[in-house]
């Protein structure tokens, strides 16, 4: 791999104003990772590195798997996305042992270089014990700055590091304990699979913000991110871990610990609209199904005189698929997406940059030529995305462009794992729908209503006094403490110029 020298970007799409130049991949929301583990099967390794490809979308910066073989933990962490790494049965016969756990990254928090990709492994008096985290601490920047006030030597940027020293600096016996002692002191949106020399052990954050669920092949306890994790593997679903829970499995079976107070779950309903892969099952809810229910909604909400309906590829398909039904509009495909394409190569002219745009997505012309069509997205971030879009359609000949946005504006940052832009970056936190409309260039433009959203979630509406679900994105309502918002950028400490 290539050298890298390790800096700290500002926050997300800092440097981008709203006419800049992106690929139709670069104005979209992404989460910080993916998690997988399995205890006391002969192919463990083997196993962790199927759940991470059928949790790839949910990071594709790097991924790792960390194993035990009774012994010895061994670790195999790379950027990149796991097929690059973990597909050759060199790399998967060093990863010995009967337990593993592995993670695929995005990274909001901490930079993207090797030493933050997980999981991350510390030798601790009671041995060693490997962490992998989804989700993102609202405290994490507090925790570490006392931490390293108290002598603690971070090695990473990344907030998860703070978990192992708070795991390693109790005064617990028990390593059930410890990690109950940690989970009490930290704040934020969080699932973790977690390995020492005996155990596996999930834990899910107090609302249940990040998904986690228990899985079982072959007798053997499974912990994922997401259930279509399990079913790349033929494995069989037994339940989500519930939310302030923490399971703990070892060769005696499997032990549930509440670690937190008993309150409603509040769920990220970004999972349903966007993040979480469609043939998953979320909270017991069909991710699909779902979507298009937002689809069939936004239709009832924001119908529009048109021939057709085409979807923004991919996340874009089921909602499109929902709001054709509703409307008895033929559903087409004006947008195909090259799925074989990467990063786009290097692009030193704006003309080529315009060519880059095209490698990755392009018009369908037979059937958008001469048309009124109604473009359906998942989401609007800064816009830019969707200006290209319309563009697209245009010069492919669309008489008339009207865009339907299936999730209400999104009008405020996240800081649960989710990457977005600070506020004055979002285009629904600075402009009114009429300047979006014209900004985008479409001839109309409307989003799905919050209680539109919650209908179909199969809610009657939403309870303002205890919402469903974590929907801060769009009404501003962040369901816990943001302490780190009150102290400086933790993208701020660059003293390390790595290779990897």
């Amino acid at each position: 791999m290539s050298a890298r020298s390790e800096t700290f970007r500002g926050a997300p799409g800092a440097s981008e104003a709203f006419g800049g130049d992106l690929d139709l991949d670069g104005d979209t929301l992404r989460e910080e990772c993916g998690v997988f583990g399995i205890y006391g099967h002969p192919d463990a390794a083997a196993i962790v590195a199927l759940g991470l490809h059928a949790l790839q979308h949910r990071g594709q910066e790097a991924a790792g798997i960390v194993a035990f073989d009774g012994q010895v933990f061994h670790s195999e962490r790379r950027m990149g996305l796991v097929g690059d790494s973990f597909s050759d049965l060199a790399t998967i016969e060093r990863l010995k042992g009967e337990a593993a756990i592995g993670h695929v990254r995005y990274s909001t928090t901490g930079e993207t270089i090797l030493r933050n990709v997980q999981p991350l492994f510390a030798e601790l008096e009671t041995g060693g014990l490997a962490v992998a985290h989804n989700g993102n601490l609202t405290n994490g920047l507090l925790l570490r700055r006392q931490l390293v006030r108290d002598g603690a030597i971070c090695q990473s940027t990344s907030d998860t590091e703070a978990i192992l020293h708070l795991v390693a600096r109790s005064r617990h016996v028990r390593i059930v304990d410890r990690v109950m002692d940690a989970l009490r002191q930290i704040e934020g949106a969080y699932a973790l699979v977690m390995m020492t020399n005996k155990k596996l052990i999930g834990a899910r954050d107090p609302l249940g913000i990040r998904p986690l669920v228990l899985g079982e092949l072959d007798g053997r306890y499974i912990l994922a991110s997401e259930t279509c994790a399990l079913d790349i593997i033929g494995a069989r679903f037994v339940r989500d871990v519930e939310n302030g829970e923490m399971v703990v499995i070892s060769e005696d079976g499997i032990e549930s610990i509440r670690f937190a107070r008993a309150q409603p779950i509040r769920p990220c309903i970004f999972e349903y609209i966007y993040f979480a892969r469609p043939d998953s099952i979320v909270n017991g809810k069909n991710v699909y199904s779902v979507r298009k229910n937002i689809g069939v909604e936004l239709a009832r909400e924001s119908a529009a005189e048109a021939d057709i309906v085409i979807p923004v590829p991919d996340s874009g398909v089921p909602a499109a698929l929902g709001y054709a039904q509703e409307t008895g509009l033929p559903y087409e495909l004006g947008i195909i997406r090259n799925h074989y394409v990467g990063r786009t190569f290097i692009q030193p002219t704006q003309s080529v940059r315009e060519l880059g745009v095209r490698m990755k997505h392009s018009a369908n012309r037979a059937a958008v030529e001469g048309k009124r069509i109604v473009l359906v997205d998942d989401s609007l971030v800064r816009g830019t995305t969707s200006v290209k879009i319309v563009r697209m359609m245009r010069e492919a000949g669309a008489r008339e462009v009207h865009f339907r946005i299936a999730s209400p504006p999104i009008t405020h940052p996240d800081f649960y794992g989710i990457d977005t832009p600070e506020k004055e970056k979002l285009l629904a936190a600075t402009h009114d729908l009429e300047s979006m409309r014209r900004y985008i260039g479409a001839d109309s433009l409307a989003f799905l209503s919050i209680e539109g959203l919650y209908r179909a979630m199969g809610e009657e509406g939403r309870d303002a006094a205890r919402p469903q679900y974590t929907d801060h994105c769009f009404t501003g309502d962040y369901p816990t403490p943001l302490t780190d918002l009150a102290v400086a950028s933790p993208r701020q400490m660059a003293i390390l110029a790595e290779a990897d």
